[in-house]
């Protein structure tokens, strides 16, 4: 029924409204841009941490999550996240017990998402748009821990890795966090779409690291600077 409505309305609409809606669409877009770059550009050096909105507070990965947030703003570096419940509030609430910069790129869906009470109010944005919200992750993150996650997580993972692989972007450390959760992605990547269809290089697999401890999340990105005498780009 509701489509129905919604069908009706398009079609009582002239071509010419139509046309003009969208392109009153390109400010709101453009105003998101704008208001991410500035309050982005001032928050000094940052990890973003994804994962499933779902995971419970109980759950292994969201106090994985927690106690790598911690760890990170004890070396130094502020976190990222997508602003909402799961292992993106564990991300800020670990940032925010430590005293460390707690930033949420929120998103307005019709369900799940809302945010969660641990960013720093000068530090949450929220946004309608999904690719908006993936080019700040990718502008001002200088590495990217994935936690177990659904389609979402999968394409903010994957969004960088093409990214890196096609030289858009410089590269960064990207962090995979639970191996039993990986393997078999990760085994498929190498067996399937590496060796039988020839789809990427070997090379590529390089781009990520599969850990299982806060600590060794943590390292990896402070190796991949160290390793290529790199600072973060802040």
């Amino acid at each position: 029924m509701q489509d129905e409505k919604v069908l009706k309305a398009f079609e009582e609409k002239s071509w010419t409204e139509i046309k003009a809606s969208s392109s009153w669409q390109i400010f709101k877009i453009i105003s998101e841009f704008v208001e991410g770059f500035e309050k982005l550009s001032k928050i000094g050096p940052c990890v973003s941490i994804f994962g499933s909105a779902r995971t419970k507070p109980d759950n292994k990965y969201y106090k994985l999550a927690e106690e790598i947030a911690e760890l990170l703003v004890k070396r130094g570096y502020g976190v990222i996240t997508g602003g909402g419940p799961g292992i993106m509030e564990a991300g800020n609430k670990g940032a925010h017990k430590e005293g460390g910069k707690s930033v949420g790129l929120n998103i307005d869906l019709p369900f799940e998402q809302f945010h969660n009470p641990y960013i720093d109010s000068d530090k949450l944005i929220n946004f309608d748009y999904f690719f908006v919200r993936k080019v700040m992750f990718m502008k001002y993150a200088q590495g990217f821990v994935v936690l177990p996650g659904g389609f979402g997580t999968m394409d903010e993972l994957f969004e960088a890795l093409t990214l890196i692989q096609t030289k858009k972007i410089g590269s960064f450390p990207i962090v995979l966090v639970g191996s039993s959760y990986w393997n078999g992605l990760i085994d498929w990547l190498k067996d399937t779409m590496c060796e039988v269809e020839h789809n990427i290089h070997k090379e590529d697999l390089d781009l990520m690291q599969i850990v299982d401890t806060a600590d060794d999340a943590v390292q990896v990105i402070e190796d991949f600077y160290s390793k290529y005498v790199l600072s973060p780009n802040f």
